[in-house]
């Protein structure tokens, strides 16, 4: 049995892979495109965010990248609800997926961050 490896990256990878299709599935009206642009930025930056943590200058600084994660995983969950609720899309209830991912994704940094600020000290 072959053991499965928890690797972050490539999640975070398929995470934004799922904010494009999903950014690429909304109306072309003013609402659509406004939360289109919020999403897209905040939904794929997480992953570029966590290659500059891995790449961290410093303790603090590694803190800080994955801060800023955390800030945009919270606010593409916010831009997920609110395209749910509208609705923004057909079948805005195959959302529940991205937005369980999204729950999870938020979990691990707050996870990493807070024993990040524990072996700094």
């Amino acid at each position: 049995m072959k053991k499965q490896t928890y690797d972050l990256e490539e999640r975070l990878l398929q995470y934004s892979v799922r904010i494009i299709k999903i950014v690429e599935q909304l109306s072309n009206t003013k609402a659509g495109n406004h939360v289109a642009g919020q999403l897209l930025r905040s939904g794929t930056s997480p992953y570029p965010n966590h290659g500059e943590a891995q790449a961290a200058e410093s303790p603090k600084d590694f803190v800080h990248k994955l801060s800023i994660s955390l800030k945009e995983l919270r606010e593409s969950q916010r831009w997920l609800k609110l395209i749910q609720h509208v609705p923004l899309i057909n079948k805005a209830e195959l959302l529940n997926t991205d937005l369980e991912e999204t729950e999870e994704l938020i979990k691990i940094f707050v996870a990493s961050i807070r024993t990040a600020k524990k072996n700094k000290k």
